[in-house]
C-alpha cells in the first residue's frame, strides 16, 4: 500500500455508514464514501461538529450542506499551498492520498543530477504539477477543463511557484500527447491521472478502460532516452492495481527496462489506526 503520514493539514479522523469524517484545514467536512461497508458507533467528537456534510440525490448528484462553510480556503503540505473548494460530486479540489506519490517521485527528481522534464496528464488542479516543480523539474500540466487549469495557477502563484517553469494546457490529453509525438518532444517522466469518465473541452469521450492501454502506449513514445519514471494512477474500481501493472510491464518496462509496482493508495484512519482504500497507482522507474 501507497501511504504518506506528512499531513498536517489534512487528517481523515473517523469512518462509518458510508462517510468519512476529515478534516481539511480548521474545517471539519463529513463526505461518502461508498468503501466505508462497515457501521460504527460515531464516536468522534467531531462528528457532532461538522462544518458541512455531502449528500448525495437520489434523483443523482447531489450538494453540500451546513452554514459554517466558507466559498474557498488553503490548506498546506511540505512547502505547498493548495486553495480548498467545496464543489459538486463532493470533491474538495485536492486528493490528500496522492500526498504518497508527490514524496516519492519528488526524491527522484532531486535526486537524478539532471535537468527532469514531466508531462502531467488530467492534471486537475495542480497537486503533482507542484510538487513536481517544487522538487525542481519543468512541468507540462493538461487538463481539458479551464477552470480546473486556473485554479492549478492560482495554486502556483500561493505556492511562490507562479515563477516555475509550468506551461498549463487546456486540451484533450490524448491529442495532445498525438501532436507532442509529432513535433518530437520527449519527457524524463508521464504522470497520468485520468477519470473513470469525462469528456475533452469539444466533448471529446473518455472511458478508462476502453482508452488508457492506447493513452499509456502513445505517452512510452515520448519518453526519452533516459526516463525516470511513469505513474498512472487509478479510481475506477474495476481495474486493479495488478492490471495496471501488468499494462506498465507491456507498454514502458518492455521498451525500457526497469521495474513496476503497483499498490493501493491509502490513508490512515486517527480514529482506528486502520487504512482506508482510496484508489490506486502503478509506478514504473529505472
Amino acid at each position: 500500500m501507497f501511504t504518506s503520514e506528512n499531513w498536517q493539514d489534512y487528517e481523515l479522523l473517523d469512518t462509518s455508514d458510508g462517510e468519512r469524517l476529515e478534516r481539511w484545514g480548521k474545517y471539519i467536512l463529513v463526505r461518502p464514501d461508498p468503501q466505508v461497508i462497515w457501521k460504527e458507533t460515531k464516536k468522534h467528537p467531531l462528528w457532532k461538529k461538522v462544518d458541512a456534510t455531502y449528500h448525495r440525490s437520489s434523483a443523482g448528484g447531489g450538494g453540500w450542506r451546513g452554514n459554517r462553510l466558507p466559498e474557498h480556503w488553503q490548506i498546506g503540505y511540505r512547502g505547498l499551498t493548495f486553495l480548498i473548494r467545496p464543489m459538486g460530486f463532493k470533491h474538495t479540489g485536492l486528493f490528500p492520498e496522492q500526498a504518497a506519490n508527490w514524496d516519492w517521485f519528488s526524491e527522484k527528481i532531486k535526486t537524478a543530477g539532471r535537468p527532469v522534464r514531466v508531462l502531467n496528464l488530467f492534471a486537475y488542479t495542480g497537486g503533482a504539477t507542484l510538487a513536481a516543480a517544487e522538487a525542481g523539474a519543468s512541468v507540462v500540466h493538461v487538463d481539458a477543463a479551464r477552470n480546473m487549469v486556473a485554479q492549478a495557477k492560482e495554486n502556483a502563484r500561493l505556492s511562490g511557484l507562479a515563477d516555475a517553469p509550468i506551461r498549463y494546457i487546456v486540451d484533450d490529453c490524448k491529442k495532445f500527447v498525438e501532436r507532442e509525438i509529432k513535433r518530437g518532444h520527449r519527457y524524463e517522466a508521464v504522470i497520468m491521472d485520468p477519470p473513470s469518465y469525462g469528456r475533452g473541452p469539444s466533448g471529446e469521450v473518455f472511458k478508462l478502460e476502453d482508452c488508457v492501454d492506447e493513452l499509456v502506449g502513445l505517452c512510452a513514445s515520448l519518453l526519452s532516452d533516459e526516463p525516470l519514471f511513469f505513474l498512472i494512477n487509478s479510481y475506477t474500481t474495476g481495474i486493479s492495481p495488478l492490471a495496471m501493472n501488468y499494462l506498465l510491464n507491456l507498454r514502458v518496462a518492455a521498451r525500457f527496462g526497469g521495474k513496476c509496482r503497483a499498490e493501493e493508495l491509502g490513508l490512515r484512519v486517527s480514529e482506528t489506526g486502520a487504512y482506508l482504500p482510496c484508489g490506486a497507482s502503478a509506478r514504473w522507474e529505472l
